[in-house]
């Protein structure tokens, strides 16, 4: 599986902020002689308009976005959160995993959804905007151990998606507690193990009718290990093979987009994962 990176996405930071410089760096240091490695081009503003708002994409046109504390307007942030969006649009195309920053999953049509409290680290919904980008049936699987609330917002009826979310409950966004429509949820305690999560999505995978179904989209967030940072469940880094032997299982075209993961051992997770997809 081929690495979808630029080191541009190493260039916009905020002292202290979960959301560094160094969770992609250390990332690349461990998967950059392992892997190839291809360079995207940032988004069309007319990709971002297949999932956004005309007025929230003008907004950073325009220099006028304002951000919160958890998403800042950073200088160029509009130029960085295109080009992570054109990393998860160059991975749908190759079958890739992009390993680019900043993340997507909470971006909703407009920004923040109107149930989070923020954009939580997000800007453009990547995963999103790659799924429009390629037109074709698609399902999405979101192993981030936050609720992919955007992603659902952006695709919640949509007959060409299916929405996989499993996540930790009671934490931010404090979304994603019962299943809508093509939206199908599954919130799980801080104490889920690596039996737990494979049984679990092992089941949401059965839940789905794959006829119609021509690519697999991973929102691949890592802040389910159990070293992380944040609020992990008790996963281990084996975990994530069997995870992507699951997927794999499928039989399908895939590709990966990096959402959350704050441990050092990032690049190993995304290593084990890649292992078990291919």
């Amino acid at each position: 599986m081929k690495i979808i990176f630029s080191p541009k996405c190493l260039e916009y930071s905020k002292q202290n902020h979960p959301e560094s410089v160094e969770r992609v760096k250390l990332a690349y240091e461990f998967l950059k002689n392992k892997y190839k490695f291809i360079e995207p081009e940032p988004a069309s503003k007319k990709y971002l308009l297949k999932v956004h708002g005309k007025d929230y994409v003008e907004k950073f046109e325009k220099g006028e976005f304002e951000g919160d504390i958890e998403s800042p307007a950073f200088p160029n942030i509009y130029e960085y959160a295109k080009l992570s969006a054109g990393g998860a649009i160059l991975a749908a195309k190759e079958n890739g995993f992009s390993l680019m920053r900043p993340p997507g999953h909470h971006a909703g049509i407009n920004g923040k959804t109107s149930d989070a409290s923020s954009l939580g680290f997000c800007y453009f919904n990547n995963i999103a905007i790659a799924v429009r980008s390629l037109g074709l049936p698609a399902l999405i699987i979101d192993i981030d151990v936050h609720h992919g609330n955007g992603t659902q917002e952006i695709f919640l009826g949509d007959k060409k998606v299916i929405f996989i979310s499993i996540h930790r409950k009671g934490i931010y966004p404090g979304t994603g507690r019962e299943s809508k429509d093509n939206c199908y949820n599954f919130p799980l305690s801080m104490n889920t193990n690596d039996e737990e999560y494979v049984r679990t999505l092992d089941l949401a995978l059965n839940r789905v009718d794959l006829s119609k179904i021509k690519i697999v989209g991973i929102s691949a967030g890592f802040d389910t290990f159990q070293k992380d940072s944040l609020t992990p469940f008790k996963l281990s880094l084996n975990a994530y093979l069997e995870i992507g032997k699951l997927i794999k299982k499928l039989e399908l075209p895939l590709f990966c987009v990096l959402e959350g993961g704050y441990s050092k051992y990032l690049g190993h997770a995304i290593h084990n994962l890649v292992k078990g997809l291919e």
